[in-house]
């Protein structure tokens, strides 16, 4: 197996973790009594573990070793996951989640796509960079779509053996850990290709590319800031308390979801080839907020999730085609840096927002959150449009190459 089929079935594994965390996180920890405001605080503190993570493989990943970082990452997710069923406490909670880089948002962007997105631009040649990285995000939303449908095992495992509420989340949580497991074993197999090829204590980006990074890394802080008011958790958690379906119907409509998502990739490579990364990443984007701010006055769940799933199918197409862009604007030297920094402000935000998202589906209303953040997504787009319209990548400029 060549590395850019381990870096995608690694990233599948973990996004299958992922998919399931998203959807269960929320509605078990409301079998442990925890408010909305406690879920905020848990979900907050696993992505700022994640950021952290983040931080340091942009700075260290290309001197410790992309495999060797990658290996520990998986290994860290995995120890969470097993920590999180020994622990009931909000505090302890807090802590594992944080250790173990829980993550709430039901999409895998932590630290471990920092270096793989590294990775996979010298595996392929240019003009099949971006259809590589949306063969990427295809498999990580296949695997979130059917993490996802994992969530549904609670019900599952009730219903055939038995077993009992918490026995039955915690059986789930496991498999969460073991799918952890595997993808730090698939980093082992990694060729020393993948490594950097003269990594650097100090780096060191061209003018050009620090100001475009600059830029673009600001408007993905707000971004990022709307995403974590969007988190899968909170959605699932939204869908849950607001038209009380339980977690099996929760799971299905995330299943739903992700599967939009990863169809949507083939269609982002399209449409970013006639019309450009830019475009493709605004135009596609825009809809998706209108769409997602219908959604709490709906009337019943079953037009609520009509609505939800034809918000899917739009939103996941600016996420190959933003990160094409970015490694594109760069140098080959640069990229780990420039993945790092761009994926470190979107954690950062995403880490922040939840800390308020559950205290205001406590105090103001369960819907605040979503409206916040959609209307905070479509401010970004406004701005990436008008900043970087005018900047293109190679492949536009030089469509033969």
């Amino acid at each position: 197996m060549n590395d850019r089929r381990l870096v995608i079935t690694a990233a599948f594994l973990r996004a299958l973790a992922t998919g399931l965390m998203g959807v269960l996180l929320g509605i078990y920890l409301d079998k442990l009594a925890f408010t909305p405001a406690d879920i905020g605080l848990v979900i907050g503190f696993g992505l700022s573990g994640a950021a952290l993570s983040t931080l340091i493989v942009t700075y260290l990943g290309d001197r410790l070793g992309r495999r060797r970082s990658l290996f520990v990452l998986g290994l860290a997710g995995a120890a969470g996951g097993l920590a999180l069923i020994l622990t009931n406490s909000l505090a302890a909670v807090c802590v594992v989640a944080f250790l173990g880089m829980v993550n709430g948002m039901g999409r895998d962007r932590g630290a471990a796509l920092v270096l793989e997105q590294a990775i996979l631009p010298g595996t392929v040649p240019p003009a099949r960079r971006t259809r590589a990285f949306a063969w990427y995000n295809v498999m990580q939303d296949a695997g979130h779509a059917l993490g996802g449908a994992l969530a549904a095992l609670p019900v599952l495992l009730r219903g055939g053996l038995g077993t009992d509420m918490i026995t039955s989340f915690h059986a789930t949580v496991a498999v969460y850990a073991g799918l952890f497991f595997l993808s730090a074993l698939l980093y082992l197999r990694l060729s020393a290709a993948v490594e950097a090829r003269a990594p650097r204590s100090v780096v060191k980006l061209a003018p050009q590319s620090r100001r475009v990074l600059w830029r673009i890394s600001s408007l993905f802080a707000l971004d990022s800031l709307a995403g974590g008011f969007l988190g899968t958790a909170l959605l699932a958690y939204f869908f849950y308390q607001r038209f009380g379906v339980d977690e099996s119907t929760v799971a299905l409509l995330f299943f739903c979801a992700r599967v939009a998502n990863a169809v949507s990739h083939f269609g982002a490579a399209w449409l970013a080839a006639r019309i450009g990364l830019v475009n493709t990443m605004v135009f596609t984007h825009i809809p998706s907020s209108l769409l997602l701010m219908t959604v709490p006055f709906a009337p019943s769940f079953a037009i609520a999730a009509a609505l939800f799933l034809l918000r899917e199918g739009l939103v996941e197409m600016d996420v190959p085609t933003r990160q094409s862009y970015v490694m594109a604007v760069v140098g080959p030297d640069e990229r780990t840096f420039a993945s790092g920094i761009t994926h470190l402000v979107r954690m950062g935000g995403w880490a922040v927002a939840p800390f308020f998202a559950g205290f205001m589906m406590q105090g103001v209303a369960l819907a605040t959150p979503v409206l916040i953040g959609a209307g905070m997504k479509i401010v970004y787009d406004v701005a990436l449009y008008k900043a970087f319209r005018h900047v293109k990548p190679p492949e536009e400029t030089d469509p033969v190459g």
